[in-house]
């Protein structure tokens, strides 16, 4: 039998597991990335991607790191997790388990390293963020409420 959702033309959402990633540097900047897709406006979000089917969370953050940034480390414990609703780049509706990361560096000079296909295409440009940028950027920033999650987390420990 459908269900109620089926029966009125509703979509049901796809469950997807991800690792997010607060990369933060010693002068208290956080790395974003700049994705420009055709059917949207272009937004800034953080590193962190995707869970791969029998992937830990803590795995899955390492990997996202590696691949977005060229940085290979322990990202350590989740700091956040989040429930949220979205549209993927790939136009799937999606309620995303989303788990966080924090990872503090002395600097780092960004190398995507093994980005994806879809990334080369959408992912515009890597900038730091100053925390005083991030409440008036002129651009979509995901998440919505990173400076707070940032204030939460703040405990530089340079790796």
């Amino acid at each position: 039998m459908p269900s109620e959702a089926a029966t009125m033309g509703v979509t049901a959402r796809v469950p997807r597991p991800a690792a997010r990633i607060l990369l933060v540097d010693a002068r208290n900047r956080v790395l974003l990335f700049r994705f420009a897709p055709a059917d949207r406006a272009p937004l800034w979000c953080t590193p962190g991607g995707a869970v791969d089917p029998g992937e830990s969370y803590e795995a899955a953050a390492r990997r996202e790191l590696w691949e977005e940034t060229g940085l290979d480390r322990d990202c350590g414990p989740q700091v956040a997790r989040r429930e949220v609703d979205f549209l993927t780049f790939e136009r799937i509706e999606v309620t995303a388990d989303e788990r966080w990361f924090r990872v503090d560096v002395d600097a780092h000079d960004v190398s995507g390293a093994a980005l994806t296909d879809q990334e080369r295409e959408l992912m515009m440009e890597a900038r730091w963020f100053g925390r005083d940028e991030l409440a008036d950027w002129p651009e979509v920033i995901y998440p919505a409420d990173l400076l707070t999650m940032l204030e939460e987390t703040d405990v530089y420990v340079p790796k």
